[in-house]
């Protein structure tokens, strides 16, 4: 199993003798980090704008052309909700999440010329549920399913940290093994060799980053190969913000931030929300940044070695939008976990009701 995820023994000693005894400052960059420059993160245009309404045509222009393809992140360690695959969950009474994703790709089937696929990147602890639910639907090209990575965790001192029942303790290695991923199943190459142009990636259990023929408009009007979304930051919020390290716009998590910077100065973070051009991902060949993170396991501490997908904004040119985050336009609502879902429930709702209602009725 690990082996058709890529695991190396070699690379998981490299980490351990790289990163296990420096601490967590291991994950701090080295670089200049500074606020992000005037134009970093553009505004979304208002919809009902001449220039939000020309965005949308071309953005649908290129949906009707087969020109997209979507990758739903449904892997990770199925522990937030009780050791629920979330994918299996209800979003709202009687859809699951993997229901209101497969509803959104038949609604934009309906307006394509071409096949609108949608893939799904699961772990190890997500893989067999989610095929299991897919069923019949899993045609392997409009709807498919591929594996990120794992690997061994290891105690404080180095060792492999072992389970109550004596086997090895195995984690997903993060959001970030999208494009080795994406490599290895072949998915991705046969797309732009059929013509296919852009990725839209969003995490399964943000319902708000749907597919936005207005948002893929604005990554189709500038020239960088990657779009990140982001939003007004709210209090308590904690994630990666754009910066510029270096002088290049990227996003950086906060426990890659040098120590005295003031994160709170940027009033915008990432929602883990790319559009990417699928051409330059193709060939991407970039050297990865693996954090060391400290987890409690059973009782006992253990490491774990995780990379993230945000960090392909360290080798493609990449440009901010700032999206809505609040009422029915929302395009930020996470349910990491059953409180967030409740908050955010009568939006999903909301948001929802455009796919799953002619979707229930077979329009």
């Amino acid at each position: 199993m690990l082996e058709d995820g890529g695991f190396d023994e070699q690379v998981l000693r490299r980490w351990a003798a790289d990163l296990l005894h420096r601490g967590p400052d291991a994950n701090r960059v080295s670089g200049e980090v500074t606020l992000p420059q005037d134009g970093d993160v553009a505004e979304l245009p208002f919809p009902a704008s001449e220039h939000g309404r020309r965005l949308a045509e071309a953005g649908r222009a290129s949906i009707r052309r087969g020109e997209l393809a979507v990758v739903v992140l449904a892997g990770g360690m199925a522990t937030r909700m009780g050791g629920v695959v979330k994918a299996l969950v209800n979003a709202v009474s009687g859809t699951t999440f993997l229901d209101a994703r497969l509803a959104e790709r038949e609604h934009w089937q309906r307006g394509s010329e071409r096949p609108f696929p949608m893939w799904l990147m699961t772990s190890h602890a997500t893989d067999e549920p989610i095929r299991q639910a897919l069923g019949d639907r899993l045609d392997g090209d409009r709807v498919a399913v591929f594996r990120q990575g794992a690997s061994p965790r290891l105690t404080p001192e180095g060792r492999v940290f072992r389970d109550a029942g004596g086997r090895p303790s195995l984690h997903a290695t993060g959001h970030g093994d999208l494009p080795d991923a994406l490599r290895r199943s072949g998915l991705l190459e046969r797309f732009v060799a059929g013509g296919g142009r852009y990725l839209w990636i969003a995490n399964l259990d943000n319902l708000g980053a749907a597919v936005d023929p207005l948002v893929l408009g604005w990554h189709l009007e500038h020239d960088a190969p990657l779009s990140v979304e982001v939003v007004d930051k709210e209090p308590g919020d904690r994630g990666g913000i754009p910066v510029r390290l270096d002088g290049r716009p990227v996003v950086l998590e906060n426990f890659r931030l040098p120590h005295g910077f003031d994160e709170d100065a940027v009033p915008v973070f990432n929602t883990n929300t790319f559009l990417v051009d699928a051409e330059p991902l193709a060939e991407l060949d970039m050297p990865w940044t693996w954090f060391r993170v400290e987890k409690t396991v059973d009782g006992r501490p253990a490491i774990q070695f995780e990379r993230l997908v945000g960090e392909l904004t360290s080798s493609l040119d990449s440009r901010f939008v700032k999206v809505p985050r609040t009422g029915l336009a929302s395009r930020f609502l996470p349910a990491k976990d059953w409180q967030e879902l409740e908050r955010h429930q009568e939006q999903i709702a909301a948001r929802l009701r455009s796919f799953l209602e002619p979707h229930r009725d077979g329009a």
